[in-house]
């Protein structure tokens, strides 16, 4: 189980969004490396990024901000937003992104997704966000007929790395994760599952360590964090325990 704790980048500064709202979105840090650099210093083992920008744009728009998390830790990063093209995701590999999530590109361009896995084994996740049990693409704008096991299905035999599963209903708005859609999509495949939208407190990361959740991969945790809910020596420790039982 890895805990990621999430930069989300909006004009070049690190925000927090309710439900991918754009016009909710508070800042939290205008240095974003080096808000990567502190949860470093906490001792997270990787870092979660998503241009928000560019998820709306279809490419890149918070470039230089990324690069500046990559130069300023050590921990690998994981990058997702905008990234459409095999140009755009190599050009991010190249510059030391560990992982590259392909989101819209998922649904839109499946091929895509299949080529960029068998270029870059290892490297390539697939971010499945939900509202309302469909699958949301375009930066969340848009809902298309898809469901989240259908396109978790659709890349069984792809390589890829993992799925990053949101739910938006309740990202950036502190009410828990979506545990039963969320082990519901693990159950559907093969593919290491990673839970994102809605962790709140340490009791949600107890959750998440117990037996029934061991198929997750990992969870990814924001505005908790942000906000002090969470404290990241006790989520962590409490990860490092479980491991040991």
């Amino acid at each position: 189980m890895i805990l990621f704790p999430a930069i989300d980048l909006k004009e070049g500064r690190c925000v927090r969004l309710v439900q991918g709202d754009m016009a909710q979105a508070k800042v939290f840090n205008d240095d974003p490396a080096a808000q990567a650099f502190e949860f470093e210093r906490q001792g997270f083992s990787w870092i979660h990024v998503v241009d928000l920008d560019g998820a709306f744009a279809g490419a890149p728009k918070n470039a230089s901000a990324v690069e500046a998390i990559l130069a300023r830790v050590k921990v690998p990063v994981q990058l997702g937003g905008g990234i459409r093209e095999m140009r755009t995701l190599e050009g991010w590999l190249d510059k030391g992104v560990s992982r590259v999530i392909i989101g819209t590109a998922a649904v839109r361009d499946p091929t895509f997704v299949r080529e960029a896995a068998r270029r870059h084994p290892g490297k390539i996740a697939v971010g499945i966000d939900a509202k309302d049990g469909r699958v949301a693409v375009e930066g969340w704008a848009q809902t298309s007929s898809m469901t989240a096991e259908e396109l978790g299905r659709r890349f069984e035999d792809a390589g890829v790395a993992a799925i990053i599963y949101t739910d938006i209903a309740r990202d950036g708005i502190l009410k828990g994760l979506n545990i039963e859609m969320t082990l519901a999509l693990a159950e559907a495949v093969t593919i290491p599952v990673i839970a994102s939208g809605g962790l709140a407190s340490i009791e949600d990361i107890h959750r998440i360590l117990q037996p029934d959740c061991a198929m997750l991969a990992g969870a990814i945790t924001g505005r908790a964090l942000y906000d002090g809910r969470i404290d990241p020596q006790e989520a962590l420790d409490a990860i490092r325990q479980a491991r040991k039982a």
